[in-house]
């Protein structure tokens, strides 16, 4: 599936819109990344237990994203926005969300 946070796919015309599509993927704060995310706050650095947890999620709406607009039939999917927000007590989840349009390309 091709995907593109453009509305259009470079060198290909959209032949039909077949309506916007999404996926989301949950995810929660592990303890011992909070622990090693805290420490780097102190002594400095990259978090990379939250980075990969992120790709992750990312990864994951992303594919659900595309599922969805393989089942009505799409090529691509245009104009992708990704957007994150923080849900649950006290902030302990993160929710990411894929959305965009699919389209069948000539």
């Amino acid at each position: 599936m091709i995907t593109s946070t453009t509305p259009h796919v470079a060198e290909r015309d959209i032949a039909r819109t077949l309506g916007v599509v999404s996926g989301e993927a949950i995810i929660g704060a592990h303890i011992f990344r909070d622990l090693f995310a805290g420490i780097t706050n102190i002594i400095g650095g990259r978090a990379g237990g939250y980075e990969k947890a992120l790709r992750e999620a990312r990864d994951i709406a992303i594919r659900e994203m595309c599922e969805e607009a393989a089942k009505l039939g799409a090529d691509a999917v245009v104009g992708v926005d990704l957007d994150y927000e923080a849900m649950g007590v006290d902030n302990g989840m993160l929710m990411v969300t894929a959305a965009g349009t699919a389209v069948k390309l000539r």
